[in-house]
């Protein structure tokens, strides 16, 4: 990641490379950054130190001073370390200057000595700072090379000083060459240093350059200059002669504000530079008025160049990455106070000559109120100035604790500065953030752009100062990860090549969002995908052109039921997530696998060619399912729990969509159900219209309910031996638009739907309201009426038959209520309970269709019957069938000897009722007895016998 410690020599090596492995600098949070702005910023002052948060606080930027030196003492290998040559090389310099003096030589030639050393040692030095140090911002080592070749191209002039005076020229080739190293000079002081806050416009840092400039100039003209103008004898050549100490002092002023003005610590080497022009402007005065008179400069004044050239060798070494307080509002109007320097010098000189003394006064002091005026606005303006600076920090501090990073950075993705943030979020310290590129960080797929968007930022001038942009991508983490980040840029107030960005790291969020997804899209049982997502999976597989080749299948756990009822939910999620485990095993890889909702599950089919084969396919998957769940027990609760399962199966046809088909697979899965499971159904057509036409009946049932389109009808139960009739069993009829609807098509609608539950207990009251008016009228008749299962699983289904009873009339014992052996087999211990309730109210019992196996003879023990009535398959094979006859012959002698009253069922033929007769059955119904009847036809047949069964 970054250099160790001892290594501190390595820092200014360029960045490792992503590939390298070597964790980056934090540009993993800066690359969100760099990629939102639209719009150009304002420059903000360099320098502010990394990780230190504020750039107002003394204290602070004190304490990151210390920690920076110490960094810096401890950070350098003293066998590398350049200063060390640098040093040796100063004093080999001072040696080479004390032996020029003590050799006898002239001022003018010790002078060159020591400037061509010192300005040799200080391009050394700038240049390998250049290469060694690492800047805090990328400005710096341009800006040592530029100061490097200034001091070459000055020594270089000053070396050939001595030859060139004695040519007759006023300006010399070693005047021109200083005068370029002078421009060389300025130029680098000013890049070294980020242009100061708020100095935005050219012509006013040429305004303050001249200002200075020409109040110094005046003063030097009042001092000196003036008395060598009026010694000279050519005008012209009074002027050439200045021109390179001139031009030094406009170079000087020029850059100096700048460089003053910057706050940042990188500002040493900029104010050395500014130091080095003002000796050489100083030298080269003395030099030309040397010229001037005639005479040598004096040594001292050669000196104090070469004085300035030996700071500014060890000045780069001096740099430190630390924010400065901010120079006092005198110090920034250097420039208003040497113009009223200057006006105060000029006024004196006006007064003591004696000319024109009063106007002098007058038009200084009105110079001089102007100044003040200008003055307090300077104050009052960088009053405002730190308060914006305060109100940023806080800004900055706020969105810290908030848990962003800030940072500035630069149109070509140059972090320079970064909040300590970003070492708590994203693991890399602040220092080794700034000045580094942030592309090799940023993710590859989001690199293009980040770089087209800084291009059109770069480029884009007419943006609003105050626009900012909103941006999420996707950014490298010190432990290698990539993290999501928003982050929001807005242009700097400070600068307008710079962005100032705060990032947000949303791995939290984003982790969160998945997780939330995944919920939506899974089920928290199994693990699987749920419904949501097995619909949204069919829908997008139909929208394929091979659509037809898909086929759905659908699985439902028989009897699941009983395990949550027993076992409880806990141990029925837990069988759930078994038998996920077990159809995930059985299915394809490519097929999807899902929990459907309850104990159903859904299996989608893509792929291969349409056909007979693909069907074929599909089915036999199918029947593994069910080989799946059945193959082996289920151990839940520390107890085996064996389960089934249904399957149906449909496929897609051209232009049906996703919903058809995976209702056609349901409707299989139901239809394989109801033909009792453990089993795969492949759907048809008729089996939807089967179920549209069930649940139409279902609707018309309710209505036909509240509209009294229901009727009960009588056939009568009579006694074999006298052809009479002892009871009538009810019977339900529905009377849908004036035509009949036969019993077999809405009496199992009516008991899935729950209307059998009303329909019973208006059958039950209307028919004890009719047997109770024929008894009435002295005919002993009783009545029957089958029972369904959901009527007896009814809460109040007792209290709802002794109801009936009572508002009737009808005896108890009149009432026989018949329940078929299906009903005592399935949750046998409330139903006998029930039953035997009803039974002490006095109500006989009977059970239907006996003999199709379902009921034990043990039931005859438990549960008080009265009755047992003879299935008609039974009956229908009488006389032709020696076997039917044989056990229809033990059912009747069975109930003789129980003392049960036996009834035949379904008599239509006179040989069945003759074979009934003769063996000894007590009663019998039948077509060939009586047929249903209305209640008035019953009437008819009050205390006579039936003519077709004598």
């Amino acid at each position: 990641m970054t250099a160790h410690p001892t290594e501190r020599d390595d820092a200014a090596s360029p960045p490792a490379s992503p590939a390298t492995g070597t964790a980056a600098p934090g540009l993993a949070v800066v690359e969100a950054v760099t990629r939102s702005v639209p719009g150009t910023a304002a420059d903000s002052p360099a320098g502010t130190a990394a990780g230190t948060g504020s750039t107002a606080d003394a204290e602070t930027a004190e304490a990151t001073t210390t920690a920076a030196t110490t960094t810096e003492a401890t950070g350098v290998n003293a066998r590398r370390d350049p200063r060390v040559f640098l040093t040796a090389a100063a004093g080999l310099g001072a040696v080479a200057v004390a032996a020029a003096l003590f050799s006898g030589g002239s001022s003018s030639v010790v002078a060159a000595v020591a400037g061509v050393v010192t300005g040799l040692l200080a391009a050394v030095s700038l240049v390998t700072a250049a290469f060694r140090v690492a800047p805090r911002h990328r400005r710096q080592p341009a800006a040592w090379r530029w100061l490097s070749a200034g001091s070459l191209t000055w020594l270089l002039g000053v070396g050939v000083r001595p030859a060139a005076d004695g040519t007759p020229f006023v300006l010399t080739f070693a005047d021109l060459l200083m005068l370029v190293g002078a421009l060389l000079l300025a130029i680098g002081s000013g890049l070294s240093v980020k242009p100061p806050a708020y100095t935005r416009g050219v012509l006013r840092q040429a305004a303050d350059a001249h200002l200075a400039a020409a109040s110094i100039f005046v003063v030097a003209w009042v001092a000196v200059l003036g008395p060598a103008f009026r010694r000279a004898h050519e005008p012209g050549t009074f002027f050439v002669t200045l021109a390179l100490p001139i031009v030094c002092l406009l170079a000087a002023c020029a850059v100096a504000p700048a460089v003053v003005a910057s706050r940042s610590g990188n500002r040493i080497v900029g104010l050395t530079g500014v130091g080095v022009l003002a000796a050489i402007t100083v030298a080269e005065i003395a030099t030309a008025l040397a010229r001037l008179d005639g005479d040598t400069p004096p040594l001292a004044t050669g000196l104090v160049a070469p004085a300035a050239f030996l700071v500014l060798a060890v000045a780069p070494w001096a740099e430190r990455d630390r924010v400065r307080r901010p120079l006092p509002a005198a110090l920034t109007a250097t420039p208003l106070v040497l113009a009223a320097v200057a006006t105060v010098v000029v006024t004196v000189h006006a007064v003591s000559s004696g000319r024109d003394a009063a106007l002098s006064v007058v038009a200084a002091s009105a110079v001089l109120v102007l100044l003040g005026r200008l003055f307090v606005l300077l104050v009052e303006t960088a009053g405002m100035r730190r308060l914006v600076d305060v109100g940023e920090q806080q800004l900055r501090q706020l969105a810290e604790n908030t848990g962003d990073v800030v940072l500035v950075c630069d149109h070509d993705g140059v972090v320079q500065e970064i909040g300590p943030g970003v070492e708590a979020t994203y693991g890399y310290r602040p220092e080794d953030v700034v000045c580094r590129p942030i592309f090799d960080y940023i993710h590859p797929e989001d690199v293009p752009g980040v770089q087209a968007l800084l291009r059109q930022t770069a480029g884009d001038d007419e943006m609003p100062d105050r626009h900012s942009c909103r941006v999420a991508c996707r950014v490298r983490a010190s432990d290698g990860t990539w993290r999501p980040t928003e982050s929001v840029a807005t242009r700097h107030v400070r600068g307008d090549d710079l962005i100032l960005v705060t990032v947000r790291d949303l791995s939290d969020q984003v982790a969160l969002r998945n997780q939330v997804t995944h919920l939506t899209f899974h089920d928290g049982v199994t693990g699987l995908p749920n419904r949501a997502y097995f619909e949204e999976r069919a829908r997008d597989v139909l929208t394929r052109r091979d659509a037809s080749r898909t086929a759905v299948i659908f699985l439902d756990l028989d009897g699941f039921t009983a395990v949550n009822d027993s076992v409880g939910h806990a141990s029925g999620d837990y069988l759930l997530g078994q038998a996920a485990r077990r159809l995930r095993s059985a299915v394809r890889a490519d097929d999807t696998l899902a929990r459907w909702g309850g104990d159903e599950f859904a299996v989608l089919l893509e792929g291969g060619p349409a056909g007979g084969t693909d069907a074929q396919t599909a089915i036999d998957l199918a029947e593994r399912l069910v080989r799946a769940v059945s193959s082996e027990p289920f151990r839940v609760a520390d107890r085996d729990v064996a389960l089934t399962a249904s399957v149906g199966v449909a496929f897609a046809e051209e232009g049906l969509p996703a919903g058809d088909l995976l209702r056609n697979a349901d409707v299989a899965m139901s239809r394989a159900k109801e033909l009792g499971g453990r089993r795969v159904e492949v759907f048809a057509t008729h089996m939807h219209a089967d179920v549209v036409r069930r649940l139409e009946i279902s609707t018309d049932l309710q209505k036909a309910l509240l509209e009294n389109q229901f009727a009960v009808e009588y056939q009568p139960i009579v006694d074999l031996a006298t052809s009479r009739v002892t009871a009538v069993e009810a019977l339900v009829r529905w009377w849908r638009g004036g035509t009949i609807v036969p019993p077999e098509q809405f009496l199992g609608p009516a008991e899935d739907t729950g209307i059998i539950v009303p329909l019973s207990e208006w059958i039950l009251r209307e028919a004890c309201r009719e047997v109770a008016a024929w008894r009435a009228s002295s005919w002993d008749i009783g009545l029957s009426l089958n029972l369904s299962t959901r009527q007896i699983t009814a809460p109040r289904f007792v209290e709802t038959v002794s109801e009936a009873l009572a508002e009737s009339g009808l005896p108890a014992s009149a009432l026989t209520l018949e329940v078929i052996e299906e009903m005592l087999v399935e949750d046998a211990g409330d139903t006998i309970t029930k039953l035997s309730e009803l039974r002490a109210l006095g109500v006989r019992l009977a059970i239907d269709d006996f003999g199709t196996g379902y009921a034990s003879l043990a039931f005859l023990r438990q549960l008080p019957v009265d009755m047992i009535k003879i299935d008609p398959s039974f009956v229908s094979g009488l006389g032709s069938d020696e076997t039917v006859t044989l056990l229809t012959r033990t059912i009747v002698r069975l109930g003789h000897d129980l003392g049960l009253v036996v009834v035949a069922e379904g008599i239509e033929r006179a040989e069945q009722l003759e074979l009934l007769r003769e063996m000894g059955c007590t009663r019998g119904q039948g077509y060939l007895v009586a047929r249903p009847m209305t209640a008035r036809e019953i009437d008819t047949l009050m205390g006579s016998p039936l003519q077709n069964t004598a």
